[in-house]
């Protein structure tokens, strides 16, 4: 199994399922933003130059998400997914991609803003706007662990979407200073060897 890998990026989710899972891998490493990513031969391992892939013998697959859940599917064997008949399945399902559905959109938007645009080009009434929608979807995410320590009630594949994502926002500038709850989340899931080293690679 090869993963295509760089550091501070959704990349960081697979490497810390597939430790979590005790999988064995390889890692091609690249950087955010790295030109190998806008040549030819990349383009035909990602038609659009990004990170992450996997490959898995004759499988080939991209995008964060999927590539969790075809992870649990395959070699999970009932690890980090509730069962499909399990009453919280439909809830996990939403925790899964609630990262990219109401999180990283905004992130992006603030990343953008505010790293990658030169000053000239910036334009506050977009990161304002990001900024005001991320603290609604992040408050929503306080408000669900209120009760308890995990999305789900226990530690999945959701935590690893949407966890990731939370401290991909708070690493863009978003304030959770009054959001005890997802301060502790975070630490909770900074704190997990799995996630420890893939953040190390």
């Amino acid at each position: 199994m090869k993963l295509y890998f760089a550091p501070n990026s959704r990349a960081v989710r697979i490497a810390w399922l597939l430790e979590e899972l005790g999988l064995d891998y390889e890692v091609e490493k690249y950087s955010v933003g790295d030109r190998a990513l806008r040549t030819p031969e990349y383009y035909k391992i990602h038609p659009m130059g990004r990170i992450p892939v996997l490959e898995d013998g004759q499988v080939r697959i991209y995008e964060s998400g999927a590539i969790v859940q075809y992870l649990l599917a395959r070699y999970g064997d009932g690890k980090f997914s509730p069962d499909v008949e399990d009453p919280m399945f439909p809830e996990y399902l939403q925790w899964l991609h609630y990262a990219e559905g109401s999180i990283m959109g905004q992130v992006n938007i603030l990343v953008v803003e505010t790293i990658l645009l030169p000053p000239e080009k910036r334009n506050d009434v977009n990161v304002n706007r990001a900024k005001k929608l991320l603290g609604v979807a992040l408050g929503n995410v306080d408000s669900r662990l209120v009760d308890r320590d995990y999305l789900t009630g226990t530690f999945s594949g959701a935590d690893i979407m949407t966890g990731h994502a939370c401290f991909g926002a708070m690493r863009a500038g978003a304030d959770i200073s009054e959001m005890t709850n997802l301060d502790s989340y975070v630490n909770r899931l900074l704190k997990r060897p799995a996630l420890e080293k893939a953040r190390s690679l």
